[in-house]
C-alpha cells in the first residue's frame, strides 16, 4: 500500500466510529472472527481498545492484520484502522487512488 493510498483511507476513516472494542481478554477467537466478518462487509473498519486491555495496541493491530489478512492503515492511541479489499473487483466499495 502506498502512502497516498494510506492517506486516502485515513481520510475516509476519520468519519467512521469504532465498530467494536477489544477488552481485557484481548484477542480471542471470537474477536478475530468478528473482525473478519466486518472487513468482508465494510472493507474499512475502526476498532477501539478499552483501558482495561493491558496489551500494546500496535501488537494487537499486527496480530489482527496477520490473522485476517488485512492491512493496518493506522494505529493512533487506542484506535486501530484496518482495510481489506473485497475479493471480487465488482463488489469493492472503496476504490484506492493509484
Amino acid at each position: 500500500m502506498t502512502s497516498k493510498q494510506r492517506a486516502y483511507l485515513k481520510g475516509l476513516a476519520m468519519n467512521i466510529d469504532p465498530i467494536m472494542n477489544v477488552g481485557k481478554e484481548s484477542l480471542t477467537p471470537g474477536v478475530t472472527e468478528a473482525v473478519k466478518e466486518a472487513l468482508e462487509a465494510r472493507e474499512l473498519i475502526k476498532i477501539g481498545i478499552l483501558k482495561n486491555c493491558a496489551d500494546d495496541p500496535r501488537e494487537i493491530a499486527e496480530l489482527l492484520a496477520d490473522r485476517t489478512h488485512a492491512e493496518v492503515v493506522q494505529v493512533i492511541g487506542k484506535k486501530m484502522i484496518f482495510y481489506k479489499p473485497a475479493k471480487n473487483k465488482e463488489d469493492r466499495k472503496i476504490i484506492l487512488p493509484k
